[in-house]
This record gives C-alpha cells, sequence and structure tokens, in this order.
C-alpha cells in the first residue's frame, strides 16, 4: 500500500503545507515537543494557533533520509483573523478597498465561505511568518533542554531558536502549478511584451512585483536616452560640443521619469490594496531585544531599547567605520590611477598592439576590485545595522540603505568625478565609465544568476536520483520538493537589485554626455536581467516570504536624490565643454556664475515638475478622499450610538472635555 506523503493529518486537521521548519539534526525532543506546544496553542495561551506535522511520519523516517523536516499551516479561520489583524486590504462588492474584517466578510467581492483561493497562498505564507515571529517568551527562562540558551519575556522564539543553531531555517513552499503558469507567461517564451506583474504580485506578493514593475518601467524609459545617444556616438562621439544639447535633455528626463513612476506605482498599489493599508503600528522586528514594558502608543508588552544607547551606537561606532572605508575607497582609487599612469607610460614608449589593450587592464582589475568591496561592505553594514538595535524593520532597513548606498557610490562614482573634473580628461573618462559599466553588468549577471542556476541544476540531478532509489512504496512528490527547495539559496530581498539600477541610472544620468551609448547598454543589459531575474526568483532560490509594499520606499528617494546630482555634473560638464568656454573667453569667473545661475535654474525648474506632477491621479485621490470620509461617518455614527446606549458616561466625558476648555482658556488668558 502506498504512503503519500501529502495526505499526512495532523491530530486537528488535514491542511494545506504552506511553511517549512528545518531543525537541528541533533534538537531533543522535548524540545520539539515545546516548539510544537507553542505553535498550535491558542492565542490567549500565547500560542500562534497555526497547524504543525513533520514531514515523516515513524514509517517513513526508517524508509527515508531522517530529516528534521517540519511542516506548517493554518485553518481557514485563523487565515482571515490574521488577515483582519494585519490590516490586509480586499476589494469590495462595491469596488472600493476596505480593510478586511472577519464580521464584514461577505461584503468583500469573491468571498465565499467554500471558496480558498480569497486569501493568494503568498498572503497565507504572510500571515503564518508573522504569527511565527511574534511567538514571544513569557514564563520560561531558557530553551527547554537547553540551559545555555537563555530567553526573557518578550523575547522572539524564532530569533531565538535561529541564533542557538536549533532552527536552520524557515521558507515558504513553492505552489508547482501555479509556479507553471506564472513561467509560461513570463519568461519561458523570449517575447518583447510586458510582464504579468499582476501574476507576479499574486505569487511573490507586493514588494516583488513593485521591484519588477520598476525595472520594467526603467527598461522602456531608458529606450528615447538609447534611441538618442546613438547617433550622437556614431558620428559625433569626438565632437563633445555637440553633448550639450544631449545633457539638456537629460536633466528633463531623470525628472520627468521619476515622477512619472510615481503615478504608475499608486495606480498599481491601489488595485492591490497596500496603498490603503494603514501600518502606523507596525510591529517590532524580530530581530529587536530589550526589556520587556508597556508600549506607550499601544498599550502592548513588547521589549523596550533606549534610544540614546542606539545613537551612541550610531554616532561612536557605526559612523566612524563608515568613515573608515570611505577613506579606504579613496585609497584603492589611487592605486587604480597609478596604474593607468603607468599602463598609458608603457603605450607611449612601445606604441604596440599589445599596450594598446593593456590600456584596458586597469579599469578591469577596477571594476572587479569595486564588485568584491561592495559585497564585503554590504555584509559589515548589515552586521552593524543589526547591532544597533533598531525596533522597526522599517529603521532598520533605511539605516542598512544609507550606509551601503553611501559606500557604492563614492567607490563606484569618486574615480568618475575625479576624472572628470581633476583631471579634466573626457577621453580616459569615456573609457573608464564605459569598463565599469559593463565589466558590472556582466559580474552582476553570471554571480546572481547563471551561477547559482548552475549549481541549483547540479543539486536537482543528485536529488532526483537519490529519489528515484526509494522504495517503490513511498509517493515522494513532496519530500523531493521540500529536499530540493531547502538546499536552494535564500532570497535576501529587492536590496541588491535596486542598488544595481540604482548604479546604473547614475552611470547613465551622471555621465552619459560624455558616453551616450551608456543607456543602450542598460536596455541591453536590462532586457536580459528581466529574464535572469525571474529565472532566479523561480527556480534558482527559495520562494521568499511576501511583504506589503505601497511604493518602492527609501529608493525613490535615492533615485531622486541621484537626479539632483546628475543637474549639477552636467551643468559643470556643460561649462567645461570648449564651445561654451569660446563664448567666455577673457573673464573665466563670468562662466562660472552663468553656469551656477543656470544650475540653479535647472533644480527649480525640476522642483516645479516634481511640484506639477501629482503622485497620486485624481481619480486615486478621489477614491482615498471617499474611503476617510466614509470612515469618519462611521465613526460618528457608532459614537452616537454609544451616547444612546450609555448616556450617562458620555454625560461626564462631555462635562469632563468642558471643564478641560476652561482650563485651557484661563491658562491662555494667564500667560497672555
Amino acid at each position: 500500500m502506498k504512503v503519500t506523503l501529502s495526505a499526512l493529518d495532523t491530530c486537528e486537521s488535514s491542511f494545506t503545507p504552506l511553511v517549512v521548519l528545518e531543525l537541528a539534526q541533533d534538537v531533543k525532543e522535548e524540545t520539539k515537543e515545546w516548539l510544537k506546544n507553542r505553535i498550535i496553542s491558542k492565542k490567549e495561551d500565547g500560542g500562534a494557533q497555526l497547524l504543525f506535522r513533520p514531514l515523516l511520519n515513524k514509517y517513513e523516517k526508517e524508509t527515508l533520509e531522517n530529516q528534521n523536516l517540519y511542516l506548517v499551516g493554518a485553518s481557514k479561520i485563523t487565515l482571515l483573523l490574521g488577515a483582519e489583524a494585519m490590516g490586509l486590504v480586499k476589494e469590495c462588492n462595491d469596488n472600493t478597498m476596505r480593510a478586511f474584517t472577519y464580521g464584514t466578510r461577505y461584503n468583500f467581492k469573491d468571498f465565499d465561505d467554500d471558496n480558498d483561493d480569497f486569501l493568494t497562498m503568498a498572503e497565507c505564507q504572510f500571515i503564518i511568518k508573522h504569527e511565527l515571529e511574534n511567538l514571544r517568551a513569557r514564563d520560561e527562562k531558557m530553551i527547554p533542554g537547553y540551559p545555555q540558551a537563555k530567553l526573557y519575556p518578550g523575547k522572539s522564539l524564532l530569533r531565538r531558536l535561529l541564533t542557538s543553531g536549533l532552527v536552520i531555517q524557515v521558507f515558504p513552499l513553492h505552489d508547482n502549478e501555479a509556479l507553471k503558469k506564472l513561467e509560461d507567461t513570463w519568461y519561458t517564451r523570449f517575447a518583447l511584451k510586458c510582464q504579468p506583474i499582476d501574476h507576479i504580485r499574486g505569487y511573490f506578493g507586493e514588494t516583488i512585483a513593485l521591484y519588477f514593475g520598476f525595472l520594467e518601467y526603467f527598461t522602456v524609459a531608458l529606450i528615447p536616452m538609447a534611441v538618442i545617444g546613438l547617433p550622437y556616438y556614431l558620428f559625433v562621439w569626438e565632437d563633445y560640443d555637440k553633448y550639450v544639447i544631449f545633457a539638456s535633455f537629460n536633466l528633463i528626463w531623470s525628472t520627468v521619469i521619476l515622477e512619472v513612476w510615481k503615478r504608475g506605482c499608486a495606480n498599481m498599489t491601489y488595485r492591490w490594496g497596500t496603498l490603503v493599508m494603514k501600518r502606523q503600528f507596525e510591529e517590532p522586528r524580530p530581530g529587536f531585544h530589550g526589556v520587556l514594558g508597556i508600549n506607550p502608543v499601544t498599550g502592548r508588552k513588547e521589549p523596550l531599547y533606549p534610544s540614546y544607547k542606539r545613537q551612541l551606537r550610531i554616532y561612536l561606532v557605526s559612523l566612524p567605520f563608515v568613515c573608515l572605508c570611505l577613506y579606504f575607497s579613496l585609497y584603492v582609487m589611487m592605486i587604480y590611477f597609478d596604474m593607468e599612469a603607468w599602463a598609458l607610460s608603457l603605450h607611449d614608449n612601445s606604441g604596440s598592439e599589445w599596450t594598446s589593450v593593456l590600456l584596458y587592464v586597469p579599469s578591469v582589475i577596477y571594476a572587479v576590485v569595486i564588485e568584491i568591496m561592495n559585497r564585503l561592505y554590504r555584509y559589515a553594514a548589515e552586521f552593524l545595522t543589526s547591532w544597533e538595535n533598531h525596533r522597526l524593520e522599517s529603521a532598520y532597513q533605511n539605516h542598512l540603505i544609507l550606509k551601503v548606498l553611501v559606500f557604492n557610490f563614492l567607490n563606484c562614482f569618486a574615480s568618475l568625478f575625479y576624472i572628470a573634473f581633476v583631471l579634466r580628461d573626457m577621453k580616459l573618462l569615456r573609457q573608464s565609465l564605459a569598463t565599469l559599466l559593463i565589466t558590472s553588468q556582466i559580474l552582476n549577471q553570471i554571480m546572481e544568476s547563471l551561477l547559482p542556476y548552475w549549481l541549483q541544476r547540479k543539486h536537482h540531478v543528485q536529488v532526483k536520483r537519490k529519489v528515484q532509489a526509494l522504495k517503490a512504496d513511498i509517493d515522494a512528490t513532496l519530500y523531493e520538493q521540500v529536499v530540493l527547495e531547502k538546499e536552494m539559496g535564500t532570497y535576501l530581498g529587492t536590496f541588491d537589485d535596486y542598488l544595481e539600477l540604482f548604479l546604473q541610472f547614475g552611470y547613465v544620468s551622471l555621465f552619459s554626455c560624455v558616453y551616450p551609448l551608456a543607456a543602450a547598454f542598460a536596455v541591453l543589459n536590462n532586457f536580459t536581467e528581466v529574464n535572469s531575474d525571474a529565472l532566479k526568483m523561480c527556480r534558482v532560490l527559495k520562494r521568499p516570504f511576501s511583504e506589503p509594499s505601497a511604493n518602492i520606499g527609501v529608493w525613490q528617494l535615492a533615485f531622486e536624490t541621484m537626479s539632483v546630482i546628475s543637474v549639477v555634473t552636467n551643468c559643470a560638464l556643460i561649462g567645461m565643454s570648449p564651445q561654451v568656454n569660446a563664448l567666455f573667453p577673457e573673464s573665466k569667473l563670468d562662466l562660472v556664475l552663468i553656469v551656477v545661475a543656470v544650475e540653479h535654474a535647472l533644480l527649480a525648474l525640476k522642483f516645479i515638475l516634481a511640484f506639477a506632477i501629482p503622485d497620486k491621479p485624481r481619480h486615486i485621490q478621489m477614491k482615498l478622499a471617499r474611503l476617510e470620509f466614509e470612515s469618519l461617518e462611521a465613526l460618528k455614527q457608532q459614537v452616537q450610538a454609544n451616547e444612546i446606549q450609555c448616556p450617562g458616561i458620555f454625560k461626564i466625558m462631555k462635562k469632563h472635555r468642558q471643564e478641560e476648555k476652561k482650563t485651557q482658556a484661563s491658562h491662555y488668558l494667564d500667560h497672555s
């Protein structure tokens, strides 16, 4: 008789496995039992009220490799109550977007007691992740079976289990059928078409869908720059005087595309519900630690950590470390210029074909060193930001992004600024820009997608052979899927993907007037980037947990800051051009003053454009205003109903408010 793994039940009920939890091989049984009880216990008892079972039953553990793998799921009512607690927004029958509530569930479109697709699988996995991360220690002083693993009230149990090595990883399972449908419409058939952004959102969540939406939008926005830049490069690539018009177009382009993106982003996120989603009272991140206390805003028990301690860590440790890394980056840059000078002198002395090729070697070596330094610094920045102990995930991400952006900007662009404004060597600037851009794109494609894909295919073959060698009385389809996915790499978020686009935007907007082909190379790279990133998400890395997002977050500010810097850079390059210098043969001071005045005027125009183009389309603004009005009306009706039911209490409250106003008035008169 065949035993089907996917048909196994827990003591509560059968469930669809959504999340996998892998324990270390030598975890004690009492620890497993304690963890199981905390996961399946009711909320009022400090549990997560989820469903939990081992991947293999006792019989199968004797037949298959003994894996400490457990499946986590949830009943339908638990998921719906979780959606309400987290403020997930869904479309109502009247086509408005509202926060889901269990009591009014029948008012929402497509809701039915027999419909299991009301919440997407990504949303269900997100709810389970939230419940697991918010399992916190209560009366336990240690993890059962491990006296050295201390616990204190408010400590995240999952975080403590991960740091102590008892839990190896937690990840959501792929839905093979839904994944195959997504792949067929996404990247398996190469064609110039729009990405299925709504389907990507349904499977991976809003954060990843917004990244792919921005990648597609940015690629299309680069096409005009590429089309205009191509004839410039082919016909007047040595005549830098002609680049004044190209630089001027660059200034307007960099502003308009970012403002138009915000409008398109608002359209998408309103349709998905995340634009309306309220997140004022964000839960503490799992890595946050402190003494258990009462949050003065929400009244909930949670860890508290003095802000002055965090500020001391930031200003006395993190800031000096970042400055030291920036100094080291500048030191490496000067070594690169020494290598450039050596290669140039060697070529001048011999003038052979071999030495002409050697001229590009320092730039290639420097580009590789930049990538290595960026990756090493990223690990240090993550460690420091985690050590700073930020309460909110958003604060953690903002501080991490700030650290990494400052270093990456200096590391990637300092040499270009030095060549442009100190050496004033436009030929070397063009050569360095081309080498850095192309080398970084090739390295990113290899390191992010091709190499992991090759390693994953190799591991997939090994797993297939192992499963085929199993006894015939085991249907190990689910076993094969879980074992294969647990060995996949972990997707670390959209940080590196946005960072790559940010640096690419810098190369195009800052110096493309010197090298007009930069936009064309960026377009070619992004066409392949869409497919390689899609392959990476679907087949190379574990499925990431969904995360609601209303926009691209702090990256919008980063791109806007880069566009402001591009205005200053392009104005300076225009002022340095021989054509403009010829207009002021006698007084260079007049030239500088006019360039500064033009730069200020363009910045003013940029901010006027940003103000004139609303962040949200008019129809979205009206819908949001309508929701706000209806919320206030509902609150008024609730207050009136309560006054009718409890008139005595409300009379006392009204009298108290009147006395409070009199006291405030008397204080005002006294001070007057």
